[in-house]
């Protein structure tokens, strides 16, 4: 089964997320832990966030044959932080989300939508596209 590249990037995105979530705010709840610790300890968890991270925006980049240019990469990277992160909240750190903060995801979320549409056959007047945003052949 041939797994689309879009598919590979944000599997990818999702747990280089997940690695970079648990170095920010895992130490957060560690109060025992001093933070020379707790630096130490985020580093080496974040250090894995890496081998993800690059594979996954190369794979997902259309200089690399993917499907996405580099600011829908960052907006699509963005809300799957903050999907992990309320998850991350809700059952690691045992913190309730507010309304406001599901708000304001879920704008977010509108960004990526907004970000994912139409790529347009001819680029705006003064825009520099790059010639491989139009080709819709690619995977």
């Amino acid at each position: 089964m041939d797994i689309p590249r879009w598919l590979w990037t944000v599997a990818l995105l999702i747990g280089s997320n997940t690695f970079m979530t648990f170095a920010w705010y895992y130490h957060v709840k560690q109060k025992a832990w001093p933070l020379l610790l707790a630096i130490g300890i985020s580093w080496l968890i974040a250090l894995p966030e890496y081998l993800l991270q690059v594979p996954a925006n190369r794979l997902g980049h259309i200089d690399h044959g993917g499907p996405f240019t580099l600011a829908q990469l960052k907006i699509l990277q963005e809300a799957i932080t903050l999907a992990v992160f309320m998850l991350f909240t809700i059952y690691i750190a045992k913190e309730r989300i507010r309304p406001t903060d599901v708000a304001a995801m879920l704008l977010i979320f509108a960004a990526v939508a907004v970000a994912m549409l139409g790529r347009t056959t001819t680029a705006p007047a003064g825009a520099v596209e790059h010639p491989a945003a139009t080709d819709h052949t690619r995977g």
